[in-house]
């Protein structure tokens, strides 16, 4: 839509450059220049930086979204990591957090199998 001095707005301008230039560039052509802009991006912001980026997204994504949403991408995330790795990482992963939950808890004896331990028989069943 052009101004009263016959003039293209910048909305307008961007608009029709952004166009122009999707139809003269490749999927290649962005993901490069993306990749620039994300080393740029690195060099001069720091930890906190990203963090804080991080949060308000994750508020946003939280504000925009329900159980379901999260319960289908969880989903999706485990079926990828299950066809993304095999049975040993799943048993290396429980024994690491087994004997990480075993050292948590304090050394009161209470009769019960150590997390530890548990973690151990669960992974050699497993592996049956």
């Amino acid at each position: 839509m052009a101004n009263n001095n016959e003039k293209m707005s910048r909305e307008e301008a961007g608009r029709k450059g952004g166009e122009t230039t999707a139809k003269n560039h490749d999927k290649e052509f962005y993901q490069e220049i993306g990749q620039k802009g994300g080393e740029a991006t690195s060099e001069n912001h720091d930890k906190e930086f990203y963090q804080e980026i991080g949060q308000k997204g994750g508020e946003a994504t939280s504000e925009n979204h329900d159980k379901e949403f999260y319960q289908e991408i969880g989903q999706k995330g485990g079926e990828a990591t299950a066809d993304s790795h095999g049975k040993e990482f799943y048993q290396e992963i429980g024994e690491k957090g087994g004997e990480a939950r075993a050292n948590q808890r304090d050394d009161s004896d209470d009769g019960k199998m150590s997390r530890e331990e548990a973690g151990r028989k669960g992974g050699e069943k497993s592996r049956r």
